[in-house]
């Protein structure tokens, strides 16, 4: 179709090919304004990637000797009867600790009883049926916030279970770690959290994340993987959106299963499997 110009503005409609150059300009666009701060990038970046998440957990719990030897992301963690969770990155060190690390850009995203439910979901995890509670692994939750969500002006807020009493650590394994992303200081946490909040490379202090952003920003192939996860996230995003409204229409109760698939663009499998999942009669 003919594009016509008036003033220098497009008007009319665009060809699926403009539509599709226009949609992948956004998305380099938006590409070049993410951050480590930022969960999508920043679990592509450490996907797979022991050295970074290794270097950020020994700045941030001090243990200068840390050592990862698996590092997942997007983990989903399930419930099979109440809520479950999807957890930015869980790594395991050397010791056996399992490690999960959230980035938070928003205050109300890093709650403390999100805290304390993700710690929760993973105990109840990681142990087969059968062993010892005594075979539960050290866990810790880490929030990294954009901002400084507990308000002391600290870097590091680390949470444990104490002895009200006599204020004795109650070393039950199980850790909660906020970290300031708002620090700066000449410190190596001031310089971690200045580099979670740069959109360039080149600003950065450490080496290894460093590589990692400018491998997924300025590499042909780092591009290209950004680019299609901005695409699958898309889709996901609408899938979601159809599956909320699945979720209203089933409901109400007096639509078809039929007429809620054409209508959402779903399966009628799908439909069923929300209608199963939402404990609504198949009737």
């Amino acid at each position: 179709m003919e594009i016509r110009k008036r003033k220098g503005k497009q008007v009319g409609r665009l060809t699926v090919t403009e539509q599709i150059d226009q949609k992948h300009q956004e998305d380099l666009q938006r590409l070049r304004g993410f951050r480590l701060l930022d969960d999508d990038f920043l679990t592509k970046c450490f996907e797979g990637n022991t050295a970074s998440i290794e270097l950020v957990l020994r700045i941030v719990l001090e243990k200068p000797d840390l050592k990862v030897l698996d590092v997942r992301t997007q983990v989903f963690v399930e419930n099979l009867l109440n809520r479950s969770v999807r957890l930015d990155i869980l790594a395991t060190d050397s010791t056996g600790a399992k490690l999960n690390v959230e980035v938070q850009r928003s205050d109300k995203g890093a709650g403390r009883k999100r805290a304390r439910y993700n710690s929760s979901m993973m105990d109840a995890n990681l142990l087969k049926k059968g062993q010892g509670f005594d075979k539960l692994p050290e866990t810790w939750v880490i929030f990294i916030t954009e901002n400084d969500v507990m308000g002391k002006g600290l870097p590091l807020y680390p949470i444990e279970r104490c002895f009200l009493g006599t204020g004795e650590r109650f070393e039950d394994g199980s850790h909660i770690l906020y970290v300031n992303g708002a620090y700066r200081s000449d410190t190596p946490i001031g310089k971690l959290m200045h580099d979670f909040s740069c959109t360039d490379a080149a600003d950065m202090y450490y080496g290894t994340l460093a590589d990692r952003v400018r491998f997924f920003k300025e590499s042909k192939e780092g591009i290209e993987i950004m680019c299609r996860a901005m695409e699958d996230m898309r889709n996901q995003t609408l899938k979601e959106g159809m599956i909320n409204v699945a979720k209203k229409m089933l409901e109400d109760g007096t639509i078809t299963l039929e007429k809620i698939a054409e209508f959402v663009g779903l399966s009628v499998d799908e439909v069923k499997k929300i209608k199963t999942d939402q404990n609504i009669p198949l009737g």
